[in-house]
């Protein structure tokens, strides 16, 4: 009899895990997330993966593509969402694309996300520089010179970022392009061999943003200063833009806000997945510390997936309210 009810009760419970897996609204759909050729994307587009699955929806290994390419591939539908739109930096691109027309967009994902140029410390202090239009002067524009071409070095960005735009129209805009070099190239690769400059006490200039490693490595205020601007300019979308902060500090750059972005027409179809993208949020000091410890040696993939299972663990609370949330906005 015992054993009866054991097996009644076995069964019972097979049935109710198989209706709540029927039950789920992603049960027989596959999502295809695309991020960038930065491998330090991976942490907060796998969290929102995670989510997804805990839906039921079937998440593929993100797409590592140029952000113009995954935002014309997401408003053609071969790709789902991505977790690393930046805005106002990519604002270009996201209307080129088909803007609001294409895509969902709901709630903020990452706040802070700051931007610029930066020099050593050691130079600033030594030469007064603080501003990026010093570098018009041939003899300060020199001292940041890596090849004897008489003109500043700056390691810029790798082509097809959204920071490659506003730097060329930057060096235009402040008089820079007989006295200054953005160099592109990979970005990573590039900031290896400027740290190494800096630790051999040569003066070093280049763009970096946060979150990222690089301001783990080169402490801004310590070992690195960020350059202000003479005035606000910007290209296209974001021309109208006064990047001034309010205590009167101009770095070029207005602090950026980070998203979730889906393709609208499928968003429209999965109210659950649409609820997720809109309510999530990751703090920009728990992607900064993920970051540091691929830059320290955990950055297989493996370890990613490990960072991601302890920032769930850590939050297991918020990660099963946004799960509870996007369940009910699917009825």
């Amino acid at each position: 009899m015992r054993h009866t009810i054991l097996l009644a009760t076995a069964f019972a419970t097979l049935v109710s895990t198989s209706a709540i897996a029927a039950d789920l609204p992603g049960k027989g759909i596959t999502v295809q997330p695309f991020q960038s050729t930065i491998s330090e994307e991976a942490f907060q587009t796998l969290l929102v993966s995670r989510a997804l699955e805990k839906l039921g929806y079937t998440v593929n290994k993100p797409s590592e593509v140029d952000y113009n390419v995954g935002y014309t591939s997401m408003a053609a539908g071969d790709v789902t969402f991505t977790a690393v739109n930046w805005k106002p930096l990519h604002d270009d691109m996201y209307a080129a694309a088909g803007g609001d027309q294409k895509f969902y967009r709901a709630g903020t994902f990452v706040t802070g996300a700051a931007q610029g140029y930066l020099i050593d410390k050691k130079t600033a202090e030594q030469y007064n520089i603080k501003s990026i239009d010093q570098l018009k002067d041939p003899k300060i524009a020199k001292l940041f010179d890596t090849n004897n071409d008489g003109k500043a070095d700056l390691t810029g960005c790798t082509p097809g970022w959204g920071c490659e735009a506003v730097i060329n129209h930057q060096i235009e805009a402040y008089g820079l392009g007989n006295t200054l070099v953005h160099n592109q190239g990979n970005y990573a690769a590039m900031m290896a061999d400027t740290i190494t400059r800096f630790k051999e006490g040569k003066p070093v200039l280049y763009y970096t943003w946060t979150p990222y490693w690089v301001s783990d490595v080169l402490k801004p205020g310590k070992d690195v200063v960020w350059l202000q601007v003479p005035f606000s300019s910007l290209p296209g979308e974001q021309k109208d833009i006064d990047t001034k902060l309010s205590n009167g500090m101009n770095y070029g750059f207005p602090v950026n806000t980070m998203h979730i972005v889906a393709n609208k027409a499928w968003a429209e179809k999965n109210p659950a997945a649409a609820k997720l993208f809109s309510e999530m949020k990751l703090p920009i000091a728990d992607i900064n510390a993920q970051n540091a410890m691929m830059h320290a040696g955990h950055a297989s993939e493996a370890d990613i997936q490990g960072h991601v299972d302890g920032w769930i663990k850590a939050h297991q609370q918020q990660f099963d309210a946004w799960v509870k949330d996007a369940l009910a906005a699917q009825k």
